[in-house]
């Protein structure tokens, strides 16, 4: 049997199916829910603070399922999606007076991590509404931040996974296919980064991207139980943006992105082609990204 079917990284063989299709018959009363937690404990598909990659499984077994190589029993009930039943956040009002000023006036800064607290949807509103990209609901590791200036928000950030695949940051990290596939998990994505409109300060984003550079790994750290060693992001000069601020923060340009994405088949130019920066946390960022899983 040639199986043509991957998803998230993943080629299912002849075995991946016949082992599912045992799972199946062994467990004729389990649900779709039961089926993929035991199948994550069989292929150990752990995430490194102990949880089960449960949702990429139930994936995984879905995509094998709809091309008629298993057949998985009916649904039971259909889980709550926030990507499929997204609606745009709510509106919270913060104080918007215009701010110009120097960065010395208004330190020290207090960046908060905020996912999972009542601060959280103030995040959420304030990147919808002022974000040019707007708020999309990160999947997976990732965690969110709003920086505050005497008590009022002044900037957002968000970090997610990385990206699979990026070419010239792949080049110059230097790993294999198989490294990278295994120690992806160790890079965060800096994939919203937001100075409010009414906020001018004169090197305020560098000052910030400076900082979070030493926030961010204990934070991971802490709520992942995994280290971090680099980060990344996408400046879409496109849309007139000129990474200055990564500039100044030490960020380096590595290169453009193909424009294609990650689920691409047709080799063609679909989105915006965007500069690649990165920024590694530690000195031997190499070695670690290149050796052991989670040393």
């Amino acid at each position: 049997m040639d199986l043509e079917i991957k998803y998230r990284g993943r080629v299912a063989t002849t075995e991946d199916v016949d082992f599912i299709n045992r799972l199946i018959k062994d467990n004729p009363h389990d649900s779709r829910r039961a089926l993929s937690e035991k199948l994550c404990r069989a292929w150990n598909w752990i995430q490194p603070n102990g949880a089960l990659r449960d949702m990429v499984c139930r994936g995984f077994m879905l995509e094998l399922h709809r091309a008629g190589y298993i057949n998985l029993p009916a649904k039971r009930c259909a889980p709550n999606n926030p990507l499929k039943n997204r609606r745009m956040p709510d509106s919270i009002p913060v104080d918007d007076t215009f701010l110009s000023t120097s960065l010395k006036q208004i330190l020290p800064l207090e960046i908060c991590q905020i996912r999972r607290s009542d601060k959280e949807k103030i995040f959420n509103s304030l990147v919808e509404r002022y974000h040019y990209l707007g708020y999309c609901q990160p999947v997976g590791e990732h965690l969110k931040y709003i920086v505050f200036a005497n008590k009022r928000p002044v900037a957002c950030l968000a970090f997610s996974s990385a990206p699979r695949h990026i070419g010239v940051r792949d080049r110059f990290i230097g790993w294999d296919k198989h490294t990278r596939q295994k120690n992806i998990g160790l890079m965060a994505y800096n994939t919203r980064f937001l100075i409010l409109p009414w906020i001018e300060i004169k090197y305020l984003a560098s000052h910030i991207l400076s900082r979070i550079a030493k926030i961010l790994p204990e934070d991971w750290l802490r709520l992942y139980r995994h280290p971090v060693y680099y980060l990344e992001t996408f400046v879409d000069t496109e849309k007139g943006f000129k990474g200055t601020c990564y500039k100044a923060a030490n960020w380096t340009y590595l290169g453009k992105t193909t424009g294609r994405g990650k689920n691409d088949h047709t080799g063609k130019v679909n989105r915006s082609i965007k500069d690649v920066y990165g920024y590694p946390l530690v000195k031997d960022f190499r070695k670690k990204l290149c050796g052991g899983c989670y040393d």
